[in-house]
């Protein structure tokens, strides 16, 4: 539909409701306003051009308003129209002024990256300038010298002159340039600091301000940024690095030990053949070739490398000092060693000995009365402290071999002395119990001959003194013995170095913890050093000597307490004071590790063969198995070595588990799985240990002696030995004639020849001197009635149980049998 004007109308079709208002468009822009109706077309003009024609306004003019149309609706209808012009206009100024802001930030960008180009043009264009006029210089430099060389003397300021006046003009400007870069880096810089947020150490110093980079760095970063902006890789520089390598490996540890990544050491090892993840561990000879594969260079450790912080170094003679020496006393038990040092100490420690023997291994300093200070140690005298005696001796420098004048040389005396010749220190011969009425001393002298220890009185060369214990004859006599040969030995030590010592003794104690006696031979041992013992570790924590008070250091021959341990370390092992506690748990595991290994391979069999032979000897032995626990180190030792030595090819002691400390709920739930008994050597079961061991049945010894622990376990083991059963002849019997007797079978007529034939007993046919059937019988009867048993010289009727084959002339051989108990010898 179409007006008069030619206008383009959007208008109502058909059945549209009246009163619908619709813009009219004529070359782009609104022109008038028309409303349809159903019977006629009303076309409301612009409000502009309203006010041009006379300023009506529009609702004033009836005939171009639609008809139904109020002034008010018409008035909204139209300010409706005046906000959607309003909007458009507002979006449209919205629009361009974004595309403005757009077109900036790109011309902006656009002309930062051509600066930074520019920029750097300029700075290659400079750089290459400057290294053009460098190389100008030194050639210039070179012609002048040889022509200088070339032309006479007199000529030479000419030709001196000549090269320097030509690049006079071109320096100018080059120099200028230069001038100018530079004031324009300095501003720069000044600028970039100006933009930092942190203040860094070089310029709060002034030195990064004033420091320029070299061109070569330069080159180096334009190279990296050009090849990143290119999407390319920077390779650096290789670093041969020096790869400690031990034994075996971990494919991570290798590659972090290279500073590789750990998947091109595993690729690698793949190319090799080997399908390794980087948790495996890989031999000592692939890892080296994947080291050398990769460019560096392999230095081969061993495990026990670790050790060498330990070394003993060998001392400068003018760091030595004399120390005090050394003094263990060694000799057969009940010999009065505990009591001669009591004497000599001026105390009682044997009074506070279980049975009045010594059972474990003392260190005292004794002061005399010229201010000369001794150290003592004490050792056991029985039988099963051989350990215990051969360490004395080891650590020792003499020892003093005590023999009782009634009793003379027994067999621990023979131990002591060929302990103390394996140690190679002299001896000193202490006869003690002088004062009894049967001493004999002389008895002594000669019994020592037979085991090569000659004393002075017999023209020998070991010294000798005749002592009481009891009433303190010869105690100066000894002290001054012992004092000569400790000065013949000159015994020195170096104070000012790290401490070495030797356990003599350890123990859990309850409330201190691993408890160790250590004897410094060596340096100066103080608290707070950290050490390593064996397979334990620790820091000092505390020194206490023998007289029980804490002291601050210890130096060489002095015996103290060490508290500080992570464990009860094994008696007769070495401290040896380390710089750190990383370098002591090193060591300490490393030695951990490599005795579980010895255990293992002492307990595993190498062959097939050893492994059926072991197998089968198991099956022949009964064992007894048992669990030890010790008040110290040693004493478990020697108990372990005792139980070693009880049985024989039939009955054997297991010893399940020794220890130090008291009875605990683990010891007594591993004896009842393993249906063992729980020996206490000086220590108690703690209440839990106690109400477990009676619930679950286990039982708990305590001992204090030696002797009655070794015998009850020899006596239980001596159960498991299977009875002896011996065959007693009590009679024989001759067949004079066989009957036949119906319902029994064969019956033979016998007269008794020898001894007693009994009903119960056992028999044997024996046909010319051979035996033909051997077991019971099953009638003996004297005439018509069963008997007992028939007496020598009287005839008998006998059946043999299930045989018949008997024959006249065949003599019987009747026996009894007894089990006789065994015992361990």
């Amino acid at each position: 539909m179409s007006d008069s004007d030619g206008k383009k109308t959007l208008g109502l079709r058909g059945g549209a409701r009246p009163g619908n208002v619709k813009q009219s468009f004529s070359h782009g822009r609104t022109k008038n306003v028309v409303v349809e109706t159903k019977r006629k077309r009303v076309v409301v003009p612009k409000p502009g051009a309203t006010k041009q024609s006379g300023g009506a306004a529009p609702s004033g003019d009836p005939s171009r308003r639609p008809a139904g149309i109020s002034d008010a609706e018409m008035a909204r209808r139209m300010k409706a129209l005046q906000a959607a012009k309003a909007r458009e206009a507002e979006e449209t100024a919205a629009r361009e002024a974004e595309e403005k802001a757009r077109e900036e930030e790109r011309a902006r960008r656009r002309a930062e990256q051509e600066a930074k180009e520019r920029e750097q043009r300029e700075a290659e264009e400079r750089a290459r300038a400057k290294a053009e006029e460098e190389e100008r210089k030194r050639k210039e430099a070179e012609e002048a010298a040889q022509r200088a060389a070339a032309a006479p003397a007199p000529a030479e300021p000419k030709a001196a002159r000549s090269p320097a006046s030509k690049p006079a003009p071109a320096s100018t400007p080059r120099k200028q340039d230069r001038e100018r870069d530079q004031r324009g880096n300095r501003g720069k810089g000044r600028e970039d600091n100006r933009r930092s947020g942190k203040l860094t150490l070089g310029q709060a110093t002034g030195g990064e301000g004033n420091r320029q980079r070299s061109m070569a760095a330069m080159k180096r970063k334009q190279e990296r940024a050009r090849q990143k902006a290119m999407g390319g890789t920077v390779e650096r520089e290789k670093v041969i690095r020096d790869v400690q390598l031990p034994e075996a490996i971990l494919v991570s540890e290798l590659a972090n030990r290279m500073a590789e990544r750990v998947a091109d050491v595993v690729k690698s090892l793949m190319n090799m053949g080997m399908m390794v993840t980087q948790n495996q561990t890989i031999d000592a000879d692939t890892a080296e070739l994947i080291i050398e594969e990769f460019g560096h260079k392999v230095t081969r450790v061993s495990d026990s490398d670790v050790e060498d912080v330990i070394k003993e170094v060998e001392d400068d003679e003018g760091d030595l000092q004399p120390r005090p020496p050394v003094i263990t006393i060694m000799g057969h038990v009940d010999h009065g060693k505990t009591s001669l040092l009591d004497a000599i100490r001026d105390a009682r420690v044997v009074a506070g000995e279980a049975g009045g023997i010594t059972q474990h291994i003392g260190a005292y300093q004794v002061k005399t009365d010229n201010d000369v200070t001794l150290t003592f140690l004490d050792t056991p005298g029985h039988a099963a402290f051989t350990s215990m005696r051969s360490r004395g001796a080891q650590v020792t420098d003499i020892v003093v071999l005590v023999v009782a004048a009634d009793d003379a040389v027994m067999p621990q005396t023979i131990e002591a002395i060929n302990h103390a010749k394996a140690a190679e220190v002299p001896m000193i011969v202490a006869i003690n119990k002088i004062d009894k009425p049967d001493a004999n001393p002389d008895k002594v002298r000669t019994d020592l001959l037979q085991h090569e220890v000659i004393v002075e009185k017999m023209s020998g060369e070991v010294q000798d003194v005749e002592v009481s214990a009891i009433t303190g004859q010869g105690l100066d006599e000894l002290l001054e013995a012992i004092a000569l040969q400790a000065e013949i030995l000159e015994l020195k030590a170096n104070p000012d170095r790290a401490a070495q010592g030797a356990v003599i003794e350890a123990q859990l104690d309850v409330g201190r913890g691993p408890v160790a006696t250590v004897l410094v031979q060596n340096g100066t041992l103080r608290q707070g050093d950290i050490f390593v013992v064996g397979e334990q570790y620790g820091k000092v924590r505390a020194l206490i000597n023998d007289k029980g008070d804490r002291v601050k250091e210890a130096g060489p021959s002095v015996p103290v307490e060490v508290l500080g341990l992570n464990g009860t370390p094994e008696a007769g092992d070495v401290l040896n004071v380390t710089e750190t506690e990383a370098q002591a748990r090193e060591i300490a595991a490393y030695r951990e590790q490599a005795a579980k290994d010895k255990r293992a391979a002492a307990g595993a069999a190498t062959t097939l063969e050893q492994l059926m032979q072991k197998a089968k000897e198991d099956e022949n032995v009964a064992e007894l198995p048992i669990l030890v626990k010790a008040d110290v180190q040693g004493s478990a030792e020697a108990i372990v070595q005792a139980m070693e030595k009880i049985g024989n090819d039939e009955v054997r002691v297991r010893v399940l588990h020794s220890g130090v400390g008291a009875i605990t709920e683990t010891d007594v739930g591993l004896a009842e799985a393993s249906g063992a008994p729980v020996m206490g050597f000086n220590v108690r079961a703690n209440a839990s240990a106690r109400n477990t061991a009676n619930q679950k049945g286990v039982e708990i010894r305590y001992y204090s002696v030696i002797y009655d622990l070794v015998d009850d376990v020899k006596a239980a083991a001596s159960g498991l030995l299977s009875a002896e059963i011996r065959e007693k002849f009590i009679g024989y019997a001759e067949i004079r004639e066989v009957f036949k007797v119906t319902g029994v079978g064969k019956v033979a007529g016998c007269l008794v020849t020898e001894g007693v034939a009994r009903r119960s007993a056992g028999v044997r046919l024996l046909r010319d001197n051979v035996v033909i059937h051997e077991g019971t019988l099953k009638t003996l009867k004297r005439f018509k009635d069963e008997v007992a048993e028939v007496q020598s010289g009287q005839e008998c009727g006998m059946a043999f149980e299930n045989y018949d084959d008997i024959r006249q002339g065949d003599v019987i051989e009747i026996f009894e049998r007894e089990e006789v108990t065994r015992t361990l010898d």
